[in-house]
């Protein structure tokens, strides 16, 4: 009886440093990959208007891979500016110095966000391919979650938590959320101490919403209308149709997102408007 005892407790120990590392997550350290709305490998690509606050960059590839954005190149080289699709600059490899080593930085940092949240452990099982890879309707709390698969969002998602509170969605396959769906935040849980870990590629549908980091090993696509409140960190491409970006930083300190309840209720377009 007692070595049954010492068992239960031994059990419920290790069960109490179990929660304990699952709401006690580091960040995951994005570095100067931070400096960016959309940050990708091979190029970024816009078929309709979109509108990014934030900055955007490609590299290792030239500025010719950012396309549907009319770019103007600044006096000085180094970046560009566009009329009325992003609040921010676009940069690339081919601009003038210092931005190619600032980029050749940032796109290393990516790559090692993108390793460190891949390898971060998950000791719940609970936690371990949940809904087998359909998320939809579930609220994640705080803490590391593992699918050895793809991961859809068919229905509504909550992600709820403080806003010092982390979360490392982890997975081996795609990310798809489908049209008129939304990742939605409670509880004060902030868009950028959250990590979407994709080892495939990412589609967003159409008026679909996104919240946290993308940090995706292959490439991303945003339907028309569909949004997200965060970051795109692909190490291939970003197609964007119509789509509004937001970073986090912005978001948090100078613009505030007004979302109208009977269009929300209804599944249908999230509106975002920006006040900086």
């Amino acid at each position: 009886m007692l070595f049954s005892k010492s068992c239960h407790f031994v059990l419920f120990f290790a069960y109490l440093l179990s929660a304990d590392a699952q709401t006690n997550l580091a960040i995951v350290d994005i570095g100067t990959a931070e400096n960016y709305a959309i940050l990708a490998k091979s190029g970024i690509s816009t078929t309709a208007q979109s509108a990014i606050t934030g900055d955007i960059a490609v590299s290792p590839i030239a500025g010719t891979a950012i396309t549907g954005f009319s770019l103007t190149l600044d006096s000085d080289g180094t970046s560009s500016t566009s009329a009325g699709q992003f609040t921010g600059k676009a940069y690339a490899a081919s601009f003038a110095a210092p931005t190619p080593s600032l980029l050749t930085v940032a796109v290393g940092d990516m790559g090692t966000a993108y390793t460190n949240a891949a390898g971060r452990t998950n000791g719940n099982a609970d936690r371990i391919n949940l809904g087998a890879g359909e998320i939809g309707g579930q609220t994640l709390t705080p803490g590391v979650y593992t699918f050895g698969s793809s991961v859809s969002v068919n229905s509504n998602v909550t992600i709820n938590g403080t806003a010092e509170d982390i979360f490392i969605i982890q997975m081996t396959g795609n990310l798809m959320v489908a049209a008129n769906k939304e990742v939605t935040l409670s509880g004060g849980a902030q868009a950028k101490n959250i990590f979407w870990q994709v080892a495939g590629n990412v589609k967003v549908g159409a008026d679909a919403h996104m919240e946290g980091i993308l940090l995706v090993k292959t490439d991303v696509t945003f339907i028309t209308g569909s949004s997200l409140n965060g970051r795109v960190l692909a190490q291939t491409a970003c197609v964007l149709q119509n789509a509004t970006i937001v970073e986090p930083a912005v978001v948090d300190q100078n613009v505030t997102i007004v979302e109208p309840a009977a269009v929300d209720q209804q599944g249908g377009r999230r509106n975002l408007r920006h006040h900086r």
